[in-house]
């Protein structure tokens, strides 16, 4: 049974090394090489990060010649974004509420 894309994305944001690679790849598209200059890590470690961020849609790889480069991926971010975006509407709405009877209460 496979799992949902968004559910993948959201495990892919669950590491820390992983979000820490999503801003490096924020400013440039890198190789596994250049991704793992900037940690503490195997390659082989890396490229498994790598993995979890394309399989949640966070990341694209590509083939230029024999090197596989790494990108952020605007769009699978953007669905964790909507995702988000619907419980802050939720409790602006919640606190808006809140915030008019504490006010009333007051008055």
């Amino acid at each position: 049974m496979t799992q949902p894309l968004q559910q993948l994305g959201f495990r892919a944001l669950a590491d820390p090394t992983r979000r820490g690679i999503l801003h490096l790849l924020a400013s440039q598209d890198m190789t596994i090489g250049e991704v793992a200059e900037n940690f503490q890590m195997t390659r082989a470690a890396v490229k498994k990060h790598l993995t979890v961020l394309k399989e949640g849609d966070l990341i694209t790889m590509h083939t230029v010649g024999r090197t596989r480069v790494n990108a952020l991926n605007p769009d699978g971010l953007k669905q964790i974004h909507d995702w988000f975006s619907y419980f802050d509407a939720f409790w602006d709405d919640r606190l808006a509420t809140l915030k008019s009877e504490i006010e009333k209460d007051t008055k």
